[in-house]
């Protein structure tokens, strides 16, 4: 069973939002973001636990959000989350958000340790409960509206035991005299920036057949694979999505040809040819 929940795409329900995780003195957060489709990961839902009631704010239309980072900085109100580093990191990105007072619970079960960190593992361990997530749902699509009741379902559990968690192990830690090594972690992770990925110059190298290749298709491979990096940041699309490794190796051992030549190569999508043809073959005919 899932506690109430609230979509919030309306001033009237931010406003209402806004009044109840005020009055708390400890909140539940989390996100639910893509990573895996985009280059630049995509913020999709931001998931707040006060009191019995779960806020799902819905950060792809516009909405005046600007009094969670009241709440975030309050040291008075204690923000607690799991594994949060990229929770972190995006809402600073997207928002400016600046946070104090959290309490990690993946940190917290690192330093009594626990073996197994997930948290349908800590979950299960100290509250007894199964929470069943899935890499499937995590890695959903996120980005589409309306959620799927399975979706929300997932979103709403992510913080739903996240309080009496935190009690259990906070618990713990002070009676195993830890809390000053909890803090500084907690305080630690405060601090975390995002920072947009960067090109590694010698990724091509790193591509499985790469050392097959004789120098000219090898020099053919870091030009497709830097390109793939280039395209990949301007449209925010995810490199493998755009083309994947073998593609590329496949792509480096063609002779210059046309933009036909790519019916040649294995699993590419006509899509993809017809797209980005002209502009591969541009790049590889004039080295």
């Amino acid at each position: 069973m899932t506690d109430s929940w609230t979509w919030v795409d309306s001033r009237s329900k931010v406003d209402k939002a806004k009044k109840s995780i005020e009055r708390s003195s400890a909140i539940c957060v989390d996100t639910e973001y893509d990573s895996f489709r985009y280059f630049r990961e995509k913020l999709c839902l931001i998931q707040i636990k006060a009191a019995n009631s779960t806020y799902l704010f819905d950060p792809l239309i516009t909405l005046d959000l600007s009094f969670l980072g009241s709440t975030f900085s309050d040291p008075n109100i204690v923000k607690i989350i799991h594994a949060g580093d990229n929770d972190i990191r995006i809402l600073k990105r997207d928002y400016g958000f600046e946070f104090k007072n959290i309490f990690d619970t993946h940190i917290a079960a690192a330093i009594l340790g626990c073996q197994h960190l997930s948290l349908n593992s800590i979950i299960s361990q100290y509250l007894g409960v199964e929470l069943n997530k899935t890499k499937k749902m995590q890695r959903s699509r996120w980005g589409n509206r309306p959620l799927t009741d399975e979706q929300i379902n997932y979103a709403v559990r992510d913080t739903q035991y996240l309080t009496d968690l935190c009690v259990r192990l906070k618990d713990e830690i002070e009676q195993k005299g830890l809390e000053k090594a909890a803090s500084e972690s907690f305080e630690k992770m405060t601090a975390v920036k995002w920072h947009e990925k960067t090109l590694d110059f010698n990724g091509h190298l790193k591509i499985k057949g790469a050392k097959d290749l004789n120098r000219y298709q090898l020099r053919r491979l870091q030009t497709l694979y830097r390109w793939r990096f280039k395209k990949a940041k301007e449209t925010n699309i995810a490199r493998f999505m755009l083309l994947s490794d073998q593609n590329i190796l496949d792509l480096s051992k063609i002779e210059k040809g046309s933009v036909k030549s790519l019916g040649t190569i294995p699993n590419l999508s006509s899509r993809k040819a017809e797209t980005l043809g002209q502009e591969i073959f541009e790049i590889l005919n004039n080295l």
